[in-house]
């Protein structure tokens, strides 16, 4: 069975932390990796840094920029997690935009994923459509899970649509805006939250995007399987590095 299956069998709300590769420093990509873990995070999203990142806000873009200026690059990021397995057993998913994996080679990116032990991928900007018709078969070829997004504006036939194709988890945009910390949900997303829960998914929901903190994590995770943090962890990092990571999993839950 997928990592990310099992840790989704699990009977606890789950943490998930998203820092961007080659953050601060180009080499520190497997410390934070074994840092959380060791922290007790149920899943990482490993961003794969890219110039133009639409839907990241300014604390994830700025995290992108200083990782590119640092080296990384997906070959990069491949070496750095060669032997990762040996030391952290959680779910590892693979976040980024298409065009660096067109690059790299789409079947040759889905084995390397493979090879060094990556879970799943989340590509903001593959369409449901093209997945199905051109990559859906490579991706389970290689055990690779392809996790889609849905927002508010999404509908609800297409959001069912969705849940009939995927086969982990549906990453619920908790807002339409771009990623980044927020103090708290307000009326239209606990009803969004509400809706989702409501219709009773064969998928469990993971909320992104607004979460920084426990009260965050505690209301998106209500209703939903678990939540994703990834601008506050980024600030955390850049204030305090990447050796004291537990001091900010244990402000959450």
């Amino acid at each position: 069975m997928n990592r990310i299956n099992q840790k989704l069998s699990e009977d606890k709300k789950l943490l998930s932390i998203y820092f961007t590769a080659g953050y601060p420093s180009i080499n520190d990509t497997e410390t934070v990796l074994k840092n959380l873990e060791q922290s007790g995070v149920d899943m990482v999203e490993i961003g794969l840094p890219f110039s133009d990142p639409l839907a990241d806000g300014p604390t994830i873009q700025e995290s992108s920029t200083i990782a590119l200026k640092n080296g990384m690059t997906t070959e990069s990021l491949f070496e750095q997690l060669e032997n990762i397995r040996e030391s952290v057993s959680i779910p590892l998913i693979i976040m980024g935009y298409f065009n660096p994996m067109i690059q790299y080679g789409i079947e040759a990116f889905c084995k390397k994923c493979r090879e060094v032990g990556i879970d799943g991928l989340i590509i903001p900007d593959l369409p449901v459509d093209q997945y199905l018709s051109e990559y859906k078969e490579l991706f389970e070829q290689y055990n690779l899970k392809n996790i889609f997004l849905i927002t508010p504006q999404t509908s609800d036939e297409r959001i069912r649509f969705i849940d009939t194709i995927s086969d982990s988890f549906i990453y619920m945009v908790s807002s339409a805006s771009t990623t980044g910390a927020k103090s708290g949900f307000g009326k239209e997303q606990e009803a969004y939250f509400s809706r989702i829960a409501n219709m009773n998914l064969k998928n469990p929901q993971i909320v992104g995007f607004g979460i920084s903190n426990n009260e965050t994590f505690t209301q998106a995770t209500n209703k939903a399987k678990g939540a994703i943090i990834g601008s506050a962890f980024i600030k955390h990092l850049n204030k305090n590095g990447v050796n004291n990571i537990k001091a900010f999993t244990k402000t959450i839950r």
